[in-house]
This record gives structure tokens, C-alpha cells and sequence, in this order.
């Protein structure tokens, strides 16, 4: 593969094997009649057989159901005896292929269910990031169930075996397939079973200790003991191939349990001299130690994929607020392999600046890391009066309601709010049925994952300051195009920053507020201590007002 933005490789052959008569044949009479009349065995996924209900096919394209008559016990019976025996994790096979069936139990442990997914040994897949595992890197592969995951996996230990020493730690006979003789898929690979999978870890120690591996391949890294136990492995200098529950690194970032496979997250007190350095708050979060997997591939589709190659720098900028895009690598329909790098996102400020979404206005105070300098002109540039918005702003359908999901956000102030200016608003349940979020400030700062998700569909988050009605009314009354009259705490908050604002730039060592409430004090000093500015209170009620100070004096 070449090195340039965007690189096309020759079309890769793909070949791929089943074995679906020897799952067929485990299968009662009457469901094996019905799916050779409906063929497409190619397109079969699973076979799902419940207590009482019909059964059904699952294929690429929907279900299908086999029969009218529904599953009976006699039926589950006749499965259950022609198959391996289930473990721990209610998973059997049939020996010497990659059919999985999984169970489901009572509370007397008895079957009363059935998922029969088809196993397929697909050979040409790893092409796709063959140079990455090739390259003797631990690697971390991410993707929702069925995407693919095991299936890259497999052949990811099929070619490597031609060349190194490699061990497949296999929980649940997914990778080798059931039996004590290994699929041929894995190619010249050793196979190592385990008991329970709550022994995973320890099987995985074992490898390392006892086979002088060079490269582990691990299916499901689950708990902490299993991402201990693959530290334990990377520190030893062998190269680690696995799978993890999640569909991004975001995802692995913000889970507890699975966090040390990236480094782990911290959270770190910053003198006050460190903290003006880098223009943020005192606390911040930073990455713990150096990641178990060098490198992540998240398979979106089952030939596309996304590669964050430097997982260490790929953290950190998460935790600053500025994503590193990943490389995107995907499979046209004639085979052919394409590599798309994206352009990296330049520092805050700077011309063609993409560290964020495009906002319609500069944020009135930046996340992290932008000097006092930077931090003034961008207060300085914030139009009055307009609010925060991720692009595209919100358009209001004639005739229907605008659905709004509040993340963070009252509702009932929201629903005040809008019956108070006489605009058609609904509470959306989900990002899949909203047109536009509300969050507050507070909340947008830290980057949650729907926030992320909000975003990348495209859809306008508005950032608001404060959870009050009129802050709310006006956030609505500019996507309606109505006038209301400005919210008092808002105005308060914008004297506040303008004074900030001129304090940073230069323009001034001292700014004395107009006066206000208490509560509104408290914010105006908060929002000086996030600038890391000095302030106090002077005066008696009612004229008691904020001062705010570059230095202490």
C-alpha cells in the first residue's frame, strides 16, 4: 500500500467456507426441508428456535419464517443431543467447524432456547489492515456484534502463523471451532481451550509462560483480570491481537473495566502556574500509562474500517477535546482496497482550524490548552447575543413541531420555555427521532459519547449556559426567528465574560460588575476562576457587585 492521501491497492480475492450441511443436519426434519426450499444459504446468518414460537431464519437482508408450527420441546431436544456440550457461557458447536449454538435456559436450567449461527472461515479479509498486523504492533479490534470482529481474527491468526510462533486463546471454541482438532481456518496456529470462561486470564498467562509465543490471539476481552492479564502479555514484549465490547475508542475510553487496554484515564490537580500555561481548569483528565494495544481498528462495515495507529496520541487528544480523525481503509465493490488519510486538525485559532465541529460563532471560552491571548480574542468575537451552535443550525418544518432532546437540561423548564413563547416543541426520547439537542455548557465541555454521536449525524447541538427558562426562550426564539426581551441572569454572564475578556487582552487589570444577586455572583466568580483571574465581592445589598482582577492584589 502507498503512502498517499488517498492510495488504491490491487482487488483482493475473497474465499469463503461454511461447512452449513454439517449445521443443517443437526437441525430438525421439517426446519431442514424449509430452508432447502428457500436456498440462499450463502445469506444465512443464524436459526433461532424458541419454546412455543415459530422458528426463523435471520438473513442479510430480514428474517424469514421456516414454519407455522411452533418449536416444541422434542424439537430443542433433537438440536441439543446432536451438538457439543454447552459450557459455562451456554455456547456449543459442532466438531471441527465454526457453527456456534448458544443457549437459552430457564430457571430450572432446562433449554428453552436456541440461537444457531452460521460459523464461516472468510480468507482474504485481513488484507485490509494486513500491513498493521504484519508490522508486530499489538492490535485492538473494535466493531458491533456481527460485524466481523472473530472472523478478522481468525485470519489474522491464519497469516501470522505462516511466519511466528502463535497461540489463539479460545474461550468459547469461536476462533478454532469446537472439538479438540482446530478448524483448518486458523492455518498452522496452536490452540489453546479454556475451561470456563472466567479463566480466561489465567489461560492467557499460561500461554506466555508456558508456549514462548509470539503473538496472542485473544477473542472478548471482557473484565479487568482479562485486561490485566494483556498488560501483563504487552509488557512481556509479545505482540497481542483481540477484540474488545465496543464500537470506538471513545467507547473502550469511557469503560471502567476495559480503559487500561488505551492507557486508562486519571484525573490530575495542576498547579496554578500549570494551569494559566495551559489555559484550563486545575482538574484534568490524562492518560494513566502507555496503552496494552498500539494500535485500534474499528471495523465499521464488514469492508470498512477505521485505524487509529498511534493509540497513545489518539487518548491524549481525546482528553484535550481535539479527536484525531482516524485512517479510513475500505473495499470497493470490484475487491479493490482504498486508504483514505484525514487531514490532521490543526492547532485552536489557526487558519483551517479542525480540532471541533464548526460553530456559527467562536466559543466564548476555549477547552484547553489555548493561551490567554488566544482565549481574549475569542471572547472579543463572539457576536452578542447569538448562541452557541454546532452547524447546521436547526430548520423548523412548517407544520410540525420541532422535537428537541435535552441532554442535561430540565425538561419542564424546556416545555415553560416553549409554552411561554407560543412555539410547537416536543421532548424527542432519542438522537434518532430529535432535529436538534439542547446541553448545557457544562455538559458539552466534557465530550459525552452522545454528544459525539449528535454531532457526527449531523444534527445542531445547541450549547446553552445556563438551565434556566430564559436562557431556554432564547435559544428558541432564534431558531423561530422571534424577539424576547433578554434573560437578566444571560446579561449578567455576558458582562462577565466581556470583562474577562478585556482583563486577557490587555485592555485592562481590573473590571468592577454591575451589581447582582448572590446567586449570580457565584457564577460570575466561577467563571473568573476558569480563567484563572482573581475576583471578589464588594459592597452591601443591594449594590453588592463582582470585581474581577488579573492578578491578586
Amino acid at each position: 500500500m502507498s503512502t498517499g492521501d488517498q492510495t488504491v491497492s490491487q482487488s483482493v480475492q475473497i474465499e469463503i467456507t461454511d461447512d452449513l450441511e454439517a449445521l443443517v443436519e443437526v437441525l430438525p426434519p421439517t426446519i431442514v426441508e424449509a430452508l432447502h426450499k428457500i436456498g440462499r444459504g450463502e445469506d444465512l446468518l443464524e436459526i433461532v428456535l424458541d419454546l412455543g414460537r415459530r422458528p426463523e431464519a435471520r438473513y442479510v437482508d430480514g428474517e424469514v419464517t421456516l414454519t407455522s408450527k411452533e418449536v416444541d420441546r422434542d424439537e430443542l431436544d433433537h438440536v441439543v443431543q446432536r451438538i457439543g456440550h454447552f459450557g459455562d457461557d451456554n455456547r456449543a458447536g459442532i466438531e471441527r467447524t465454526l457453527h456456534r449454538i448458544s443457549a437459552i435456559r430457564n430457571r430450572e436450567r432446562e433449554v428453552v432456547g436456541l440461537t444457531c449461527r452460521v460459523g464461516r472461515a472468510v480468507y482474504g479479509t485481513i488484507d485490509i489492515i494486513r500491513d498493521i498486523v504484519e508490522s508486530g504492533r499489538s492490535v485492538l479490534l473494535l466493531g458491533r456484534p456481527g460485524v466481523g470482529k472473530t472472523t478478522m481474527l481468525r485470519e489474522v491468526a491464519r497469516v501470522l502463523a505462516d511466519k511466528k510462533r502463535v497461540v489463539i486463546v479460545d474461550t468459547s471454541n469461536e476462533i478454532g471451532g469446537d472439538g479438540d482438532i482446530p478448524h483448518p481456518a486458523i492455518g498452522r496456529a496452536r490452540r489453546m481451550q479454556v475451561p470456563t470462561p472466567v479463566l480466561q486470564h489465567a489461560v492467557m498467562i499460561e500461554a506466555v509462560e508456558n508456549h514462548m509465543p509470539e503473538t496472542i490471539v485473544i477473542d472478548e476481552i471482557g473484565n479487568d483480570l482479562e485486561a490485566a492479564a494483556a498488560r501483563t502479555i504487552a509488557e512481556r514484549g509479545v505482540q497481542l491481537v483481540g477484540t474488545a465490547h465496543g464500537n470506538t475508542l471513545d467507547n473502550i475510553l469511557m469503560n471502567p473495566t476495559l480503559a487500561d487496554l488505551v492507557g486508562g484515564i486519571q484525573t490530575v490537580t495542576l498547579s496554578d502556574e500549570e494551569a494559566r500555561r495551559r489555559g484550563t481548569q486545575k482538574s484534568v483528565l490524562e492518560r494513566k500509562a502507555p496503552p496494552t494495544f498500539q494500535v485500534v481498528v474499528e471495523i465499521q462495515e464488514r469492508d470498512r474500517v477505521a485505524v487509529h495507529h498511534d493509540v497513545a496520541e489518539a487518548v491524549d487528544a481525546l482528553l484535550r477535546g481535539r479527536p484525531i480523525p482516524p485512517e479510513i481503509r475500505y473495499r470497493d465493490a470490484s475487491g479493490r482496497l482504498h486508504i483514505e488519510r484525514a487531514e490532521m486538525p490543526r492547532a485552536a485559532g489557526r487558519p483551517g482550524a479542525a480540532a471541533r465541529p464548526a460553530m456559527r460563532e467562536a466559543l466564548p471560552r476555549p477547552e484547553r490548552e489555548a493561551p490567554p491571548r488566544e482565549r481574549a480574542r475569542e471572547y472579543a468575537e463572539a457576536p452578542e447575543g447569538r448562541p452557541l451552535v454546532t452547524h447546521p443550525p436547526a430548520a423548523v418544518a412548517p407544520g410540525r413541531p420541532l422535537r428537541i432532546f435535552p441532554y442535561g437540561l430540565n425538561q419542564g423548564r424546556l416545555r415553560q420555555a416553549a409554552k411561554a413563547l407560543e412555539v410547537p416543541v416536543t421532548i424527542a426520547d432519542d438522537l434518532g427521532s430529535a432535529d436538534v439537542v439542547f446541553t448545557l455548557r457544562s455538559y458539552y465541555r466534557k465530550r459525552p459519547q452522545l454528544i459525539s454521536d449528535a454531532e457526527r449525524r449531523g444534527l445542531p447541538v445547541y450549547v446553552l449556559r445556563s438551565n434556566t427558562v430564559g436562557q431556554i426562550q432564547a435559544y428558541l426564539a432564534d431558531i423561530f426567528g422571534l424577539q424576547v426581551q433578554e434573560d437578566p441572569y444571560q446579561s449578567a454572564m455576558k458582562e462577565t465574560e466581556e470583562a474577562i475578556a478585556r482583563i486577557l487582552s490587555g485592555a485592562a487589570t481590573s473590571v468592577e460588575l454591575n451589581p447582582q444577586s448572590a446567586y449570580v455572583r457565584r457564577q460570575q466568580h466561577e467563571l473568573a476562576r476558569q480563567a484563572n483571574l482573581t475576583s471578589r465581592s464588594a459592597g452591601k445589598e443591594p449594590h453588592r457587585r463582582v470585581r474581577i482582577f488579573l492578578n491578586d492584589r
